[in-house]
């Protein structure tokens, strides 16, 4: 990694790196990472003016010492280059909207809600993710087909992941 920084070095002044080289770098430093920390991915990558942001997340969740291994593993690799930006890497959050197929994977079994394209919200337990899709199970309460009264019916739906507009755990404490 250090010889495209060096390459670059020659063209240009560290407080002018193109924003194009740099998160390109800054990508492939963290698959770099990723493919040490397995058990970590990616979830959002940002550079705007003088700032990056990169959330990250776990299969068996982040700690403070993954996000700062992270980030120095990247200040690692850089000399004065990143002194103009303030590198921020945190865990993509317990309420924060899930992106990522792995974020999904991780959840099984889990309440969310989920809003589709169409303006359609979803509240149910994730009981399987795919590759393309996720499928969401609620009870329901709906009318006796005969008779007076109701009877609880078992939903299900199944959302591309091309259809899902957000999508959020729904956190739920336990009464004592």
């Amino acid at each position: 990694m250090h010889s495209i920084i060096e390459n670059l070095k020659g063209t240009m002044s560290p407080s002018l790196l193109n924003k194009i080289d740099l998160k390109e770098i800054i990508e492939n430093l963290c698959e770099e990472f990723f493919k040490l920390n397995n058990s970590l991915f990616l979830v959002e990558f940002s550079i705007d003016s003088y700032k990056i942001d990169i959330k990250i997340d776990g299969d068996k969740g982040v700690k403070i010492s993954d996000c700062i291994d992270l980030s120095r593993h990247i200040k690692n690799n850089f000399d004065t280059e990143l002194d103009d930006y303030n590198l921020n890497v945190s865990s993509a959050g317990l309420l924060a909207p899930l992106k990522t197929y792995r974020q999904f994977l991780k959840n099984s079994k889990r309440k969310m809600k989920v809003k589709s394209k169409e303006g359609v919200d979803y509240i149910g337990n994730l009981v399987s993710v795919n590759t393309n899709d996720i499928e969401l199970e609620w009870i329901s309460r709906e009318k006796k087909p005969v008779g007076k009264g109701k009877i609880d019916v078992k939903k299900n739906k199944l959302i591309a992941f091309d259809q899902i507009e957000k999508a959020n755990l729904i956190v739920e404490f336990n009464k004592i």
